[in-house]
């Protein structure tokens, strides 16, 4: 993308966001010390805080071939399956002026901030990001996607800060702006269930005090996890 990824917030402040050419104002490393500071832990907040996530985004298997299902799994500092970077960052105007998501997307979410997770295993980037097959719909599994090809791969932050908070993540493909596709863990799974329960998207669900639902709501950290 012609847009440069950047850094949005002072490390002390540090949203998801983050440029490998500004990691000199990171402090912590990242899942596995192998993918050192380039790294970010992302969790859900139905399983642990943000000062001890007790399951992590995990792809199953560790492979990095295309349609691998994106799961929480137990956090570990050893297990490269854990590990991601941010692969292009930006707000989603910026990715409308390149060509990656639609009018109707910058409309409504021009503003804010947008991204694309990239698998990392030991830091090394497999060009593949989570994301969505098809276009966002309910119940639509979340799996590993070639970065940069669409909108299916680039994720809204409806909240802003994601370091520290937690915020709903609206798919790039989104048609549906009243009831927007969010990341989304299904109701009532568990990590440690059989088969594994895989991250969806879902409409976004609010309380009656305009709060999202605890299952749409995520957070990340820098860091080499415990």
């Amino acid at each position: 993308m012609s847009f440069k990824i950047k850094f949005i917030a002072a490390a002390a402040t540090l949203t998801l966001v983050g440029a490998a050419g500004a990691t000199g104002a990171m402090t912590a490393n990242a899942a596995t010390p192998p993918c050192g500071h380039f790294c970010i832990d992302l969790f859900s907040r139905v399983f642990g805080s943000h000062s001890h996530p007790n399951f992590v985004f995990d792809v199953k298997g560790g492979s990095t071939a295309t349609g691998t299902p994106i799961i929480l799994w137990h956090t570990t500092n050893s297990d490269a399956a854990e590990d991601f970077t941010i692969a292009q960052e930006g707000t989603v105007a910026q990715f409308f002026q390149a060509g990656l998501v639609t009018a109707a997307l910058n409309l409504h979410y021009h503003n804010r901030e947008a991204f694309e997770i990239q698998y990392s295993p030991s830091g090394v980037g497999s060009g593949k990001c989570i994301g969505v097959p098809t276009t966002a719909a309910n119940g639509t599994k979340v799996s590993l996607q070639p970065c940069g090809a669409s909108s299916k791969t680039i994720w809204v932050d409806l909240g802003g800060a994601i370091k520290g908070f937690y915020v709903p993540l609206v798919n790039g493909s989104d048609v549906n702006f009243s009831t927007p596709f969010v990341l989304d863990y299904p109701a009532g799974g568990a990590p440690t269930d059989n088969p594994r329960v895989v991250l969806q998207t879902w409409n976004l669900l609010k309380f009656s005090n305009g709060a999202a639902h605890d299952n749409q709501l995520f957070g990340a950290d820098f860091g080499v996890l415990p």
